[in-house]
């Protein structure tokens, strides 16, 4: 077997050097060079050549510097939630409010709209107390409540009466209204009661000759209790002879009904017949008109011209008044201040009511009208049994006693009506 050949030898390349004296050498068999174990570890590089500078390891900045130029998109989705301030000692201050400072200063659209709006309804209410207030200071009061002991009834009464009275007007305008010349003593052309309670509300015409008993005076036509004992003596006959407690009161004269009506600007009504009547100052044909307060006047007082006689009168009665208070509230006079105004100071100063009655009641009575003129309510006269009463003072109605009784309980217990009293 040929030989092996030597491994040549690394050249001395200073990087070792020789074991001092007393050292031992020992070989490293995986470089092939001895080493001693006791030796520290030389830094590497030339052998006494300069040493080489150390760079110094580049060390990161403690503060970084963010890169300027358009941030990266981000990925849809919901916007990221601010935190909440917890506030201090005093409790929660709420969320943060979000958008640059000073973006909260400003108002949205819908916001000025709002308080533009807030501000007017201000104004306007303010107006429409003035306007009603102004007004309710003007209406007259008269005692209307009866002494001693009272009857008790179900839902409101009010008694409305129409007089006769010419407190205000002149000759030439008694001329032109018909009303002739005042003969002394109020006396009473049409009388109704108005009925609200939980059901419809009913307006029941009382003819002003009824032949009934008056308190202290005897029987007699229930229109001579007003010439007796004005509104107070009218209001306790009503209740003794229906069981029905009168809880509100309301009168106008002839002048005042005109101008009540030419303040609305007239009263559209739909004649059923050709009237002409001298007395009332009364020539219309028939079908659907307006009437002014002179025609109107004559229209709710006539009754010689029609066929039916005071029945005729007293249903013609109800209906115009319900439709003249229906105009009198309606919205085009109650929302705009300086009509109800000019309607309110033109029907005050005609206007007497009980010293007891409150504007609310008075109120709810107009607003009662208006639901009978729109068909809600129910319209009727008392039951007759005769309209041609021979009596001590004269001709007079006579009620038909079984129906009216059957009427009044109705009304005294506030129960729907199941009868109609004015057929028969």
């Amino acid at each position: 077997m040929p030989a092996r050949p030597s491994r040549p030898r690394r050249p001395d390349d200073g990087r070792t050097s020789p074991p001092r004296d007393g050292e031992a050498m020992t070989f490293d068999n995986r470089r092939g060079r001895s080493s001693d174990s006791s030796a520290r570890a030389i830094p590497t590089g030339r052998r006494g050549g300069p040493t080489p500078e150390r760079r110094p390891r580049p060390q990161e900045p403690r503060t970084r510097v963010m890169p300027t130029g358009t941030p990266p998109s981000r990925p849809a989705g919901p916007p990221p939630q601010r935190p909440v301030d917890r506030g201090g000692p005093t409790g929660p201050r709420g969320p943060v409010p979000a958008g640059p400072a000073g973006a909260g200063h400003g108002r949205s659209p819908a916001r000025k709209f709002f308080l533009v709006l807030l501000v007017l309804l201000l104004v306007w209410a303010v107006a429409m107390v003035w306007a009603i207030g102004s007004s309710w200071s003007k209406v007259q009061r008269v005692d209307a409540t009866p002494d001693g002991q009272r009857p008790s009834s179900e839902g409101s009464n009010t008694l409305l009466v129409g007089s006769d009275s010419r407190a205000g007007l002149s000759a030439e305008e008694q001329q032109t209204l018909g009303t002739g010349s005042d003969t002394g003593g109020a006396r009473t052309d049409s009388i109704l009661v108005l009925h609200t309670g939980s059901g419809k509300s009913t307006l029941l015409s009382i003819p002003r000759d009824s032949y009934v008993e008056i308190p202290g005076h005897g029987m007699n036509k229930i229109n001579a209790a007003f010439s007796i004992g004005g509104a107070e003596l009218l209001a306790e006959t009503i209740e003794h002879n229906t069981g029905l407690k009168m809880d509100g009161y309301m009168e106008i004269g002839f002048g005042g009904f005109s101008s009540v009506v030419d303040a609305v600007g007239g009263v559209r009504m739909c004649v059923k017949n050709d009237m002409q009547d001298e007395k009332a100052h009364l020539d219309i044909q028939k079908g659907c008109q307006v009437l002014d307060g002179p025609t109107a006047l004559g229209y709710v007082r006539a009754r010689y011209s029609d066929p039916r006689g005071d029945i005729g009168r007293a249903e013609r009665q109800r209906e115009f008044l319900g439709a003249l208070m229906g105009k009198m509230v309606s919205p085009a006079n109650m929302l705009l201040p300086w009509r109800a105004h000019h309607l309110g100071s033109a029907s005050a100063e005609n206007l007497t009511i009980g010293e007891d009655d409150s504007f609310i009641g008075t109120a709810r009575a107009m607003w009662a009208f208006r639901g009978i003129s729109q068909g809600k309510g129910n319209s009727l006269v008392v039951p007759m049994s005769s309209e041609a009463l021979a009596t001590p003072a004269g001709t007079a109605v006579q009620w038909d006693e079984e129906r009216s009784d059957a009427l009044f309980e109705k009304l005294r217990n506030d129960e729907p009506l199941e009868v109609d009293p004015s057929q028969g």
